[in-house]
């Protein structure tokens, strides 16, 4: 994928693996940024952090999970400032909760984020990019959108369906010139996971380590972009042995609560 010059939308572009994201296109020559999250003064930082690395920053304050507003923002967006060369929509929430023990809110909040937001912006966007014949679409899934993890189990859940929907939108856009992509990072080193209780022997990667994937995914036309060894050994072994991967989860599954100094000290 050629970037320069180009414009891109990023969603959950406000911190960690998204802002990296904005970070990583901006040093490729991206020529606008448009930054998408709810906190406007976080994404006032995220902005001034990329127009400094040459590109044009754009921000756009909207919840995506509210159907109405997105439309609005996009629409707008589109119309101000051309039309969206990639699309990587990164929003997404976490909570770590053995299942017997989750709530109800809990779970809403990570449906209507990883699902219903990406799928909001998705359709407003994919339209727009098949009418030009042009685009491409990266949805932000998990390692665990291929491999499930106890105490994870609705966002796990949601990371399934973003892996399911890009096959799925990859196959139908292909007509139209828009490619669709996944990228599947593992553990990642970001405020959402901050006070997690992590997987033992599992090496978290660093947002830019994702961006930096995300970049050479796309350069080398992947269709699904793994992000580390760990990921990929995992994948292949549960392709050939998924009954020796689940053993190993549930013997490297957090247990006993980990000392606040063990956690994770940055955010997404």
């Amino acid at each position: 994928m050629d970037f320069y010059g180009k414009t891109a939308l990023v969603t959950g572009a406000s911190r960690g693996i998204g802002r990296a994201i904005a970070h990583a296109l901006a040093h490729q020559g991206m020529g606008r940024i448009l930054l998408v999250a709810r906190d406007a003064q976080r994404l006032a930082m995220v902005a001034a952090e990329v127009e400094h690395l040459g590109a044009e920053a754009i921000i756009l304050p909207v919840d995506l999970t509210d159907p109405i507003q997105a439309n609005v923002v996009i629409a707008r967006a589109w119309q101000h400032y051309g039309p969206v060369h990639l699309l990587v929509n990164c929003a997404g929430v976490a909570y770590q909760t053995p299942f017997l023990q989750a709530k109800l809110p809990q779970v809403q909040s990570e449906i209507s984020t990883n699902l219903i937001g990406l799928y909001t912006v998705t359709r407003l966007v994919a339209r727009r990019m098949a009418v030009r014949q042009e685009g491409c679409i990266v949805n932000v899934s998990s390692l665990m959108g291929k491999v499930a993890a106890p105490t994870m189990a609705t966002y796990s859940a949601t990371k399934f369906a973003i892996v399911g929907f890009t096959q799925a939108l990859r196959s139908e856009l292909a007509p139209h010139h828009v490619r669709v992509v996944a990228l599947l990072p593992s553990l990642t080193d970001t405020d959402m996971v901050k006070g997690f209780d992590w997987f033992r022997g599992v090496q978290p990667s660093t947002p830019e380590q994702v961006a930096a994937a995300l970049v050479r995914g796309l350069k080398q036309g992947q269709t699904e972009i793994l992000v580390g060894w760990q990921s990929h050994a995992t994948v292949w072994a549960q392709r050939l042995a998924p009954w020796l991967v689940e053993s190993m989860i549930q013997l490297l599954a957090p247990g006993k609560p980990v000392p606040p100094r063990q956690r994770p000290v940055r955010s997404t």
